[in-house]
């Protein structure tokens, strides 16, 4: 079960908040990407990454999606373990679905560890639907779930927006 939900801020991402999405990042996976992958995003004209963060103004989440023609796409998300269960990843994941809705995609599409079933577990809540899966993706080997979350005639299947 997870814990109360808390107010949060989503704005785009800037280089002063990579202190702490670096430890966000590190805390969250074995294979973390370093400063120079999310400076790079940073400038991508495809990418728009987002930082959530708490009343205070702690960054307590982010998320990094790019959108290229009609294709949205999430890259990496991740929220500080304090945070976890109080829906900080489903509001960054919301976020994006409605942006990308905006800029014309007709879906967002992810990766996700077959092993990380609370993650699994929110973006099918969310709609997103299993669409393959890439074998021994990540670096122990384990395999990727491919997800997608379509959008149709202006509408969407799933529940976020």
């Amino acid at each position: 079960m997870g814990k109360a939900p808390i107010e949060i801020v989503i704005c785009p991402m800037t280089a002063a908040d990579l202190d702490k999405v670096l430890e966000i990042e590190f805390a969250s996976f074995p294979r973390p990407w370093n400063r120079d992958h999310f400076l790079d995003e940073l400038k991508s004209p495809h990418a728009f990454p987002l930082t959530a963060f708490d009343r205070d103004g702690t960054v307590i989440g982010f998320i990094c999606p790019m959108q290229i023609l009609d294709e949205g796409h999430i890259l990496d998300v991740a929220v500080h373990p304090d945070f976890r269960g109080t829906g900080v990843g489903r509001m960054l994941v919301e976020k994006v679905l409605r942006e990308c809705r905006e800029r014309g995609a007709e879906f967002v599409s992810l990766e996700v560890r077959l092993s990380n079933r609370s993650a699994i577990s929110l973006y099918t809540m969310l709609g997103f639907v299993e669409s393959g899966r890439r074998r021994n993706y990540y670096e122990n080997g384990e395999d990727a779930l491919l997800m997608e979350y379509i959008f149709s005639n202006g509408k969407d299947t799933g529940d976020a927006m």
